[in-house]
């Protein structure tokens, strides 16, 4: 199946992203990976490292000629940064024994992995912790997704993302647009309402100015998923868990809720089910339709039932809380005195809900892109295609079939 893991610190030499389980014959295009990482860069609230970082790939292992190969996929992602911080993050001991390493973090920050990362990984400097867990991170996930979405495009599946709340304003909700990003990617917010995405604007300017953040959610929608991908028969191949795991793991996010979520616990069964309809066209002439020839004329449900995908589009909501970083920082301990003090502060962003979006969309295109292997399987684009339609063809001809033999 689809399996992904990346290496590298936010200011070490560069990022590294192996995706395992691409079928051969995938067209890739370093242009396509690219696009989707300058996505992640963009946003009002950004801080000042989005304006030394190009994010581009260069290809390790894997691509040749334009199309994956079947093996691993590699690529890096240089740090353009690094000539900066090269001192600070040698390999290499210092020449002198016992040399303090410049910068050093001894003043955790409330919310961050600091504190927990130092006690648990039995070290000194907080750097070591805060380097990784840094959201520098995500980039490589995002060249990772990038090649699921990729991958996703090839059966006409289009995962796309907006906010829906950011420092505590909410957007109005109206008829989402199709293509979603082409809407979405116009604001600096990544909203639907220009008229809310002035407001937003003002409350980030009025937090950094105060030297605080602000956090949000964004909406994350798959089109065009066929019915059948996940399964009920174990708790580790329900697709709604293996979502809500990899958007959890995204950093500074805490909540995380498919469909209608929590407002599902507060009514009652006749208005959170999805009423299901048949005898669609596709149904009585036996055609293909990914969703088997039913649908459902709400989809509360955001796409999946019994840890399945049911051919309505998936959707999930993730929140993110505010970044740690504060301008005006929090108290803590000074680890090197263990007296009362101030939270480190370094260069952050003011919020970055709409790059969160970005992220979001790369990871859940990962689980998708992995439950599609699961599903068709196939060691060539050509062979899980062969599979693909053949399961769809089949979902629309059991029903022409049974009529049939009803009729004879």
């Amino acid at each position: 199946m689809l399996r992904f893991t990346t290496a590298g610190e936010s200011h070490g030499k560069a990022l590294v992203t192996i995706v395992e389980g691409l079928p051969a014959g995938l067209p890739v295009s370093a242009e396509w990976v690219d696009r989707e990482l300058s996505r992640r860069m963009q946003g009002y609230g950004r801080g000042a490292r989005m304006k030394i970082e190009r994010d581009q790939i260069e290809w390790l292992a894997g691509v040749r000629a334009g199309e994956t190969l079947g093996s691993p996929v590699a690529m890096l992602i240089p740090n353009r940064d690094w000539t900066n911080w090269e001192d600070v993050m040698a390999y290499e001991p210092a020449d002198q024994v016992g040399e303090l390493r410049r910068r050093r973090v001894t003043r955790p920050r409330p919310g961050h992995a600091d504190l927990a990362g130092v006690l648990k990984y039995d070290r000194l400097d907080a750097r070591d912790i805060l380097e990784r867990a840094s959201a520098r991170e995500t980039t490589a996930r995002v060249a990772a997704g990038a090649l699921a979405k990729r991958l996703l495009d090839e059966f006409g599946i289009e995962i796309g993302s907006h906010v829906v709340s950011l420092g505590g304003v909410e957007v109005p909700r109206g008829e989402l647009p199709v293509p979603l990003n082409q809407a979405a990617d116009r604001s600096e917010i990544r909203v639907l309402d220009a008229a809310v995405e002035a407001e937003i604007i003002s409350r980030i300017d009025a937090a950094k100015k105060a030297g605080d953040t602000l956090g949000g959610e964004v909406e994350v929608i798959a089109r065009g998923v066929v019915v059948g991908l996940g399964s009920h028969v174990a708790w580790d191949r329900k697709l709604d868990g293996r979502l809500a795991g990899i958007m959890m793991s995204i950093p500074a996010v805490k909540g995380v809720q498919i469909g209608m979520g929590f407002e599902a616990a507060r009514r009652p069964g006749s208005e959170v089910h999805d009423p299901i309809e048949g005898g669609q066209t596709e149904r009585r002439t036996g055609g293909a339709d990914p969703r088997g020839g039913f649908r459902r004329r709400t989809n509360n449900a955001g796409g999946l039932e019994g840890g399945i995908t049911n051919g309505e589009p998936v959707v999930v909501k993730v929140a993110m809380k505010p970044i740690s970083t504060l301008m005006s920082p929090l108290a803590t301990v000074d680890l090197a005195s263990g007296q009362p003090a101030k939270a480190v502060s370094e260069r952050s962003d003011v919020t970055a809900v709409p790059a969160m979006g970005v992220i979001a969309e790369a990871v859940m295109a990962l689980v998708l892109a992995d439950a599609m292997l699961e599903k068709f399987g196939g060691d060539s684009l050509t062979e899980m295609r062969r599979n693909y339609h053949g399961y769809v063809a089949a979902l629309g001809s059991r029903w022409l079939d049974r009529s049939q033999a009803r009729e004879g």
